[in-house]
């Protein structure tokens, strides 16, 4: 019994094996070229839908990542930044606290790097086969604030509360409202031990509580951020002002 390419290509399509329906033309002549056993071309193929299926579900965690850019760890200047040992980088790259729900709380001043490194860890994740969302804390509380009747809002916060790694840029860089702190903290109390955190902030923790509306709700907000987290303290020169173009080709101006 004989079966033609579109035939077999149509089964595997049923069979949700699209990747290996598209390149079954090609699987087949290179079988026939290398003389294949049966084993070797089922391996091939098998291997090469798995591997397209883990490419496919990278791009598609990426694109509901919604990160800024795109930096990985391997392009963070450890150099110039004389507060994070290699050591440490490379236990934050193990992410073996993001997989027992621990917090990382990224501090320093402007320019520093913080976001850069969340971002890296985020990719890292997601290479693992690992659901990240990114989000600045002004765009949350908007998103939060018309959750009730935008149905983007509505999509954006299910994929971060179902997110293995939330990654929340420039907290309490500006005061909320009692209603404000409100839906954060109910956010923060859903995540609680379901996911994992990474805060980024110009302001320790002892700071935030004024910056948060309601004391009862900056209590309960922090207890559960700080009970598993790791605070990581950044500190050295702006890479920013560091790396700075400008519009003038020389050092000094001559007027």
């Amino acid at each position: 019994m004989t079966h033609s390419i579109e035939s077999l290509q149509k089964q595997f399509h049923q069979f949700r094996m699209s990747e290996t329906s598209k390149a079954l033309p090609n699987f087949l002549r290179k079988a026939e070229k290398h003389s294949w056993t049966y084993q070797e071309f089922l391996h091939e193929i098998l291997t090469y839908e798995e591997k397209r299926r883990e490419e496919k579900m990278i791009e598609k965690h990426l694109k509901w990542a919604k990160f800024p850019y795109q930096k990985s760890l391997d392009m963070f200047e450890m150099d110039g930044q004389p507060s994070l040992s290699s050591r440490q980088m490379n236990q934050l790259k193990e992410l073996s606290w993001m997989e027992q729900s621990y917090n990382l709380i990224l501090l320093g001043p402007p320019g520093v790097g913080k976001t850069h490194l969340a971002i890296g860890l985020g990719l890292e994740t997601i290479y693992r086969g690992y659901r990240v969302s990114f989000i600045s804390m002004g765009e949350l509380i908007s998103q939060l604030k018309t959750e009730e009747y935008i149905r983007k809002s509505q999509l954006q916060m299910k994929r971060i509360r179902q997110a293995d790694l939330v990654i929340i840029d420039d907290i309490m860089y500006m005061a909320m409202d009692q209603q404000e702190g409100n839906l954060f903290f109910h956010l923060i109390n859903h995540l609680y031990e379901r996911s994992s955190v990474i805060l980024t902030s110009n302001k320790g923790p002892e700071e935030w509580g004024e910056l948060l509306g309601d004391q009862g709700i900056a209590t309960a907000i922090l207890d559960r951020l700080l009970h598993r987290s790791e605070v990581v303290h950044l500190n050295g020169d702006s890479y920013r002002m560091k790396n700075r173009k400008s519009v003038f080709q020389s050092e000094t101006v001559q007027t």
